[in-house]
């Protein structure tokens, strides 16, 4: 069972590390309209196509939902949008390794940190033993990051404009900077998403929905949350950019590739959390660690991605090492974390 469930977090890890690699693919389009098309199959067509496919009455379940229940999980959802939004930019920016290894560490370090401040249970876990090892591993998060950040100003150094653009396209370091940071801290907003539409993932077992998919319908809502987001800012793009035509270009020969691509990239975006959510009920008493797990492979597989479509080709040997210091102190920290996480389930 465990082996199941672990097995299901690679598939998760996988699809989250991957999911940028089709706009790779996308030709005369501009970054706001593929993410838009991605953002339609992301957000909105997969998390109703899996739940209609997996939950009884799933229309029953959302409207015996209480409108406040609805009301959080979607503002909760909204609020995940804008780290979703800018983590999206931090790739475009960043490219995939680089950008991977500092929004997800920010998203592993405020993601710890905020649930217990907001809960008013951060003195309590500063105190405990469990605790202190969840907090060091945020401070040793945060080192990463700061390692990461460094490899960053570095490569920006070393590489020429022309270099820099070779393997990404808009390379930006502060701009990226800046937007990963913000990546990390909105993420946090989606496990409040989730604990705020308990009542929903209890109406779909009340209505036959097995323990596997009980999660589904809150995917309906929190997501449709941070569509919103996506949705106002990409439309507010195509107009200022005047890139609305995009979708409409008959003389754009790519333009059904690009729908299928950015498509592909919204469904694998989706699958992370489908197999995320899976994965959590198969591991048992070991629950605890998918979070760490899961962050643990998005960063393996990003960065195999970004040695792979070569990054950081022509920078030093030095610089290599750094980032990969970096990288290695952010998945170390993750450790940290979900030991901590694992004290705090035996009570210790």
């Amino acid at each position: 069972m465990i082996a199941a469930g672990l097995l299901l977090l690679v598939v998760g890890g996988f699809t989250a590390g991957s999911f940028y690699i089709p706009f790779k693919k996308v030709k005369n389009w501009a970054w706001e309209s593929y993410w838009l098309v991605n953002g339609v199959f992301s957000w909105i067509v997969m998390p109703w196509l899996v739940a209609y496919l997996t939950v009884p009455q799933l229309m029953s379940v959302l409207k015996e939902s209480s409108g406040s229940t609805i009301f959080w999980t979607y503002l909760f959802g909204v609020m995940w949008g804008v780290g979703g939004l800018t983590f999206g930019l931090s790739m475009r920016y960043l490219g995939m390794s680089l950008g991977y290894a500092i929004a997800l560490g920010f998203c592993a370090a405020f993601g710890t940190v905020i649930p217990p401040i907001f809960d008013g249970t951060f003195g309590g876990m500063l105190a405990s033993f469990s605790g202190q090892a969840i907090f060091g591993g945020v401070l040793v998060c945060l080192i990463g990051i700061a390692v990461c950040a460094k490899a960053g100003i570095m490569k920006e150094k070393e590489l020429s404009a022309e270099q820099k653009k070779e393997a990404i396209a808009e390379f930006n370091f502060p701009k990226g900077l800046a937007v990963a940071i913000c990546a990390g801290v909105m993420s946090a907003c989606f496990a409040f998403a989730f604990s705020s539409g308990k009542q929903i993932a209890a109406l779909a077992i009340q209505h036959g929905s097995a323990l596997l998919w009980q999660n589904n319908p809150i995917l309906i809502v929190a997501l449709a949350g941070g569509f919103t987001t996506n949705f106002i800012w990409c439309v507010y793009l195509n107009i200022k950019n005047r890139t609305g035509e995009n979708y409409i270009d008959s003389t754009n020969t790519s333009i059904a590739a690009n729908y299928i691509f950015s498509a592909m990239a919204g469904t694998m975006w989706y699958m992370q959390f489908l197999f995320y959510g899976m994965g959590t009920t198969k591991l048992g008493k070991y629950a605890f660690s998918a979070w760490t797990i899961h962050m643990a492979l998005i960063i393996i597989f990003s960065n195999m991605w970004g040695l792979i479509f070569k990054e950081w080709k022509g920078c030093s040997q030095k610089t290599l090492s750094v980032i990969t210091a970096g990288i290695l102190v952010v998945m170390l920290s993750i450790v940290f974390i979900g030991t901590g996480n694992y004290l705090a389930s035996v009570g210790k």
